[in-house]
């Protein structure tokens, strides 16, 4: 497994990810949609890895349900930083993270551009099933894990 870490600009959010494979095979997803285009969001999940959202404050996070309303995204209530995508369905939780908060950009392939736009709600629901994270924790209050810079 590799491990990466990462985090929003303040530190309250931090990311932890095991991937099955070495970085430089991934291809972050740049959705074409309008809301994602302004944020610069590039998206990397892992369904064979594993992903640890620390949340130091919850008062901090911030959520926001944008198009279909399927996917929460949370952002750093304090520094703005768009983290990751959740979907929340018969008590799973999936989620993809934002590539953009790993220093350096992690070593990650090149972007690809994806329009989920052209997507049913059923065709999102079940590529997300397939391609993002499924082993995901949220660990809400206390020091979240130093990340590097």
């Amino acid at each position: 497994m590799h491990r990466l870490s990462g985090r929003c600009h303040c530190g309250s959010i931090r990311v932890e990810l095991e991937l099955a494979r070495s970085p430089e095979s991934y291809h972050p997803r740049a959705c074409d949609c309008e809301f994602c285009r302004k944020h610069a969001a590039a998206w990397t999940s892992d369904p064979e890895g594993s992903l640890r959202i620390h949340i130091a404050d919850g008062a901090r996070a911030a959520t926001y349900r944008q198009g279909s309303g399927l996917a929460e995204l949370i952002f750093c209530g304090n520094c703005g930083i768009l983290v990751c995508a959740l979907h929340r369905s018969d008590g799973s939780l999936h989620a993809a993270v934002n590539a953009r908060v790993f220093a350096g950009g992690a070593g990650f392939g090149s972007e690809q551009t994806v329009s989920p736009k052209t997507l049913s709600d059923g065709e999102k629901l079940e590529r997300w099933r397939k391609i993002w994270f499924s082993n995901v924790r949220i660990i809400t209050g206390g020091d979240p894990p130093a990340s590097p810079e």
